[in-house]
């Protein structure tokens, strides 16, 4: 099944459990020891599924710690437990040519990931090497939240009608013309709701994956309110979840604010 559809079948939830494993905050007397970043990701992942609409593992914080051995050991363990419910690999990658080519073998041959994001700062040829595979998703930066966003993406360009702003003239070519295959989605900050529902009315048909809700302030209903229900919306939230108890119940601590943020959001 393709991203695009697997999103469509998870009517129940627009809630994306992010994982970002940092050592040092690991529950249940794990604090610091890497070797445990499948066992406490895995144990998220079984409290949450049936909540969830995806997973978002990022993948800094396995490469980090030399545990990218444990990403391929927990995405391959989402697919047991969670068959149906896509796994976005959170990268943000952004180059062009052989090279684009390899970090999308990385993201689908060898994590065997549903979609991944990506900075589309060098333009197309940095995007269509993800888009030779068939059913996989690319999610571009598009309106980012954090502070530095506003260096690039609020600029007008005045080289094109209209003079949009650089994050409205992405949406709009990422809904026609490099939409060539139905495969693309945008990121899109919870923190910026205006700026949500301006994409949405320039990419009617494009799932947005909306980081931000929980620690780092974003208001799901605002979010929820600015995205409408044209397409599929996927609002991640991760650390809010993730560390929402240190001991040996953590993972039910979790689950009871995934199912918080989820019901807020449904």
């Amino acid at each position: 099944m393709s991203f695009i559809a697997q999103l469509q079948t998870q009517s129940h939830s627009r809630l994306c459990v992010g994982l970002d494993p940092e050592p040092g905050r690991l529950p249940n007397g794990w604090a610091g020891d890497t070797s445990k970043i499948f066992d406490f990701c895995a144990a998220i992942v079984d409290a949450t599924h049936d909540l969830a609409c995806a997973f978002k593992p990022q993948i800094a914080y396995f490469a980090a710690c030399r545990a990218e051995d444990q990403l391929e050991r927990l995405i391959a363990h989402i697919h047991d437990v969670a068959p149906g419910v896509p796994v976005i690999l959170d990268a943000k990658r952004g180059d062009i040519g052989s090279t684009a080519e390899q970090y999308a073998r990385e993201a689908f041959d060898r994590y065997q990931a549903d979609a991944v994001t990506l900075s589309p700062f060098m333009g197309f040829d940095s995007v269509e090497p993800y888009l030779r595979y068939e059913g996989k998703g690319a999610i571009l930066l598009c309106r980012t939240s954090n502070k530095g966003g506003d260096d690039w993406q609020m600029q007008r360009l005045a080289d094109v009608p209209g003079q949009p702003r650089l994050f409205e003239h992405l949406a709009f070519l990422a809904e026609t013309q490099w939409n060539r295959n139905g495969q693309l989605g945008l990121v899109v900050g919870a923190t910026y709701p205006a700026e949500i529902a301006r994409v949405r009315e320039l990419a009617p048909t494009l799932p947005l994956l909306v980081p931000g809700v929980g620690a780092q302030g974003g208001d799901a209903a605002a979010v929820v309110q600015a995205a409408g229900r044209s397409a599929p919306l996927i609002v991640s939230s991760s650390r809010a979840i993730l560390y929402a108890g240190s001991g040996a119940d953590f993972a039910e601590r979790a689950r009871a604010v995934a199912e918080a943020t989820r019901q807020t959001l449904t």
